[in-house]
């Protein structure tokens, strides 16, 4: 089973949406950092169950509308900026090909037969089932693609997918062509669109660009740690006091047990990465503010000033002040 990595701008889509990210993270049952963390990867399980979150928060019928429609060029996603450069929505198809991988569980294959050319979307990962919006939203995404880089209102010429959208009359309307149900996913156009030049085309972009998606798809294969996980979680929640391992632990959707157990399969322990946040924060706030101690101890979640200053010294062997005369 693979991993996908979540896309970037993934935040202000749903905020775009009117979707609190919380909220949706807190319905598919995925960690609320899961979106402040540096390079987040979903198994396609949670990849499904946070698209199920969206549509649980939405309640609209037609959110795959509604996601093409906030989708902006500006907006830095790999496999777009790869299609944008293009030339041509072939050019593009065939780079989305290459570097989806990077953000869906799906295969793409560029079908031409003279007149027409077909782009097929095929789902990885069975027996797991997309969800049958996120199918009807890449069938439409493709579209909008096209259109976004010809900047002309391009109809294809049909588009088939396995479960039909309901209502199916607005989609119709936003593609300018028919659905039908058949075997595969799938949007024909005319080759004389496909072929149609992209006005955001710039190759030289691409030339330079292009070295960092490949180390992308390298980078699938590294580990994001738990030990970094907590760490995030605790720079967010020690002000408001959240340092036990039961908290950090709800706040990453993981039993204090399995949380244990993951970050000394990494070498270290709870206790040590928490020791080490505070003090990292601690010679932060004692060299670049002018905080008094005891203003520290609260910010680092300990209940009264001693407490601090007895950490502090078994960490330093030093006092907090002679640490702010140094600096």
């Amino acid at each position: 089973m693979h991993s996908y990595a979540l896309n970037t701008t993934s935040q202000s889509l749903l905020r775009d949406l009117g979707v609190v990210p919380a909220n949706v993270l807190r319905r598919a049952g995925l960690a609320d950092d899961l979106m402040q963390q540096p390079s987040v990867r979903l198994a396609t399980q949670d990849y499904y169950r946070l698209w199920h979150g969206i549509e649980d928060e939405m309640q609209d019928a037609l959110l795959p509308i509604r996601f093409c429609e906030v989708v902006r060029a500006e907006s830095f996603s790999p496999p777009l900026f790869a299609a944008l450069c293009s030339p041509n929505l072939i050019v593009a198809a065939q780079r989305i090909a290459r570097y989806k991988a990077l953000v869906a569980p799906i295969r793409l294959d560029v079908l031409e037969q003279g007149d027409t050319t077909t782009v097929e979307f095929t789902w990885l990962d069975a027996p797991l089932a997309p969800p049958v919006s996120l199918v009807v939203m890449e069938l439409l995404f493709c579209v909008t693609l096209v259109r976004m880089g010809t900047r002309e209102a391009i109809r294809p010429l049909g588009v088939s997918t396995t479960v039909l959208p309901s209502p199916l009359a607005p989609y119709e309307a936003f593609l300018g062509a028919g659905m039908k149900r058949g075997a595969s996913h799938a949007v024909t156009f005319s080759t004389v669109d496909a072929r149609r030049p992209f006005l955001t085309s710039n190759e030289q972009l691409w030339a330079a660009f292009e070295p960092e998606l490949r180390q992308r798809l390298s980078d699938l294969d590294m580990p994001v740690t738990t030990a970094r996980r907590v760490r995030a979680a605790l720079l967010e929640g020690l002000p408001s006091g959240l340092v036990s391992m039961e908290a950090i632990g709800r706040k990453l959707a993981m039993s204090k047990r399995t949380l244990q157990r993951r970050v000394e399969a990494e070498g270290t322990s709870y206790q040590q990465i928490l020791n080490e946040t505070r003090e990292a924060l601690a010679r932060h706030y004692l060299e670049k503010t002018a905080l008094p101690a005891a203003e520290i101890a609260f910010l680092l979640g300990f209940d009264e000033p001693n407490s601090f200053y007895r950490a502090f010294r078994s960490w330093t062997g030093t006092t907090p002040e002679r640490i702010r005369q140094e600096g």
